[in-house]
């Protein structure tokens, strides 16, 4: 039977002998850490030592700690995630926690979203993952890692078949990058989702979206894709859905932030009528107005019987548009989250999704929206809930489960656990 780990106290050890300072949130991390049942049950722990704790004070780790921190993780096989989110990690730090992906062979799952990494810290992280067989999701969200940055990432997909997971959104990527990630995931058969959210563009010729449509003509494991301020218009949407009427393993897409307006709306409810797939859609902050909403509910109405979350919040629509998609609801059973605020919601909206709510044919978590009455009237007040609840922070009891609340890459099987 294997020993445990004394976690707390080889990093005070490490401490003295590498003669770094202790970090009292480390500390206490692996002190709670040493306590856990699923320690004692040798089931694997997540070590979260985020920077961006608001309930208890916390000192960030830096590079230095993170060193001693790698020096105890090394060979442990108890931890299998590690979580660094909003902490001042840099370029150094990365050639520390490439020792870590190198030499440690049960880390699955590793966040350093938010730190201070560029192009060179990626070069090493990428490399390392080369050879690592270990790491099933990867999220470097947030660092600035530019294009060459993106390009060691890609050239890491042509090689690693254990990653399944990848964000790499606001990391500043360009055109370049993302023509060779598309060209690698067209070959790669293990990543089930993935985060390009924010690139900089300097085209608007859509050369990317054209490529991310072709890759997704021939990627036949990719569940999850998020472009998020991509720029994508009326063409890019058609090749997107050409795409997808052949593609038989996308559930999840998340075209928000964009300039969709009601008339490429028609391609996205075409494909409703046809794909068998597609289980969450974000036109999040588009401009569909009412007619992209009818040509929706419609397909959602008559056709569809796969989708099960939208969210069309900020789109410009008015009653009329809202209201045809509250309709499509009582018709559509398997459409169970639906995200409106934002939109001009008059007196007929606030009605048709009271009565969806009262009705309990929409469940009050399921939507953005929570019904009020004054004086007779009926209004809507907003709710904090939507498909990114929690991609840039997660409460202290930990994930949500609720796949649509917290749908940013955690729809497929792998968990941050």
């Amino acid at each position: 039977m294997s020993v445990l780990p004394d976690l707390h106290q080889q990093y005070l050890q490490a401490c003295q002998n590498l003669s770094q300072p202790e970090n009292p949130s480390i500390a206490h991390v692996l002190q709670e850490a040493d306590k856990s049942d699923n320690m004692k049950q040798i089931k694997g722990i997540t070590l979260k030592i985020a920077g961006n704790n608001h309930l208890v004070p916390v000192q960030r780790v830096t590079d230095e700690d993170l060193q001693v921190l790698a020096f105890v993780l090394n060979n442990s096989i108890f931890v299998t995630g590690l979580d660094l989110r909003y902490n001042v990690l840099t370029d150094v730090g990365a050639k520390h926690m490439t020792t870590l992906l190198q030499e440690n062979s049960t880390l699955q799952y590793l966040n350093l979203m938010f730190n201070d990494i560029g192009t060179s810290g990626a070069e090493l992280i990428a490399k390392a993952l080369h050879r690592n067989e270990a790491l099933v999701y990867l999220r470097m969200t947030g660092n600035k890692i530019g294009n060459q940055g993106g390009m060691y990432f890609a050239s890491m997909l042509q090689i690693n078949s254990t990653l399944e997971k990848l964000d790499l959104g606001d990391c500043d990527l360009g055109t370049q990058c993302l023509i060779a990630i598309a060209t690698a995931l067209t070959q790669n058969k293990s990543v089930k989702a993935i985060n390009l959210n924010r690139p900089l563009l300097y085209s608007q010729e859509e050369e990317t979206t054209v490529h991310i449509a072709s890759m997704l003509k021939n990627n036949s494991s990719l569940v999850e894709l998020h472009l998020c301020k991509h720029e994508i218009k009326s063409f890019g949407v058609e090749r997107l859905c050409e795409a997808l009427y052949e593609n038989c393993s996308l559930r999840y897409l998340d075209l928000s932030c964009n300039k969709i307006t009601r008339d490429d709306v028609k391609f996205l409810g075409e494909l409703l009528k046809r794909n068998q797939t597609l289980e969450i859609l974000d036109l999040n902050s588009n401009r569909i107005e009412d007619d992209g909403a009818i040509y929706l509910s419609e397909a959602l109405a008559l056709h569809n019987r796969t989708l099960q979350a939208l969210s069309v919040v900020s789109n410009n629509i008015s009653g009329k548009g809202l209201v045809a998609l509250s309709q499509a609801m009582k018709t559509n059973m398997e459409l169970s989250y639906i995200y409106i605020w934002g939109n001009k919601l008059d007196d007929a909206t606030c009605m048709a999704f009271s009565e969806l709510i009262q009705t309990g044919r929409l469940k009050p978590d399921c939507t953005d929206v929570e019904p009020y009455e004054v004086d007779g009237h009926v209004y809507l007040a907003e709710l904090s809930h939507g498909l990114k609840k929690h991609y840039y922070w997660t409460p202290s009891y930990g994930e949500v489960m609720n796949k649509a609340a917290n749908a940013s890459l955690a729809v497929g099987a792998v968990s941050e656990y």
